[in-house]
């Protein structure tokens, strides 16, 4: 089984915020794991996709992964 990419890990993420946080932590684990095999810094997330599309909202998002060592930045 091949590891999973930036884009499958960021899908598996929607689906977790999407399912109540169910299992949040360790898809950021799997992000961050792809993030540094594909030599990426930051993780690109669509706004329009998250439960709380406000600047609470996102920030909230950007510290609980910071904290967890993925920055994360927004799509125009």
């Amino acid at each position: 089984m091949s590891e999973p990419t930036v884009a499958e890990a960021t899908e598996a993420i929607y689906q977790s915020l999407n399912a109540d946080n169910a299992d949040l932590d360790a898809h950021i684990a799997t992000l961050k794991a792809a993030l540094k095999r594909e030599g990426l810094t930051e993780a690109v997330v669509d706004p329009a996709r998250l439960a709380q599309n406000n600047r609470a909202g996102r920030k909230m998002m950007q510290s609980y992964f910071r904290q967890r060592g993925v920055t994360v930045a927004f799509s125009a």
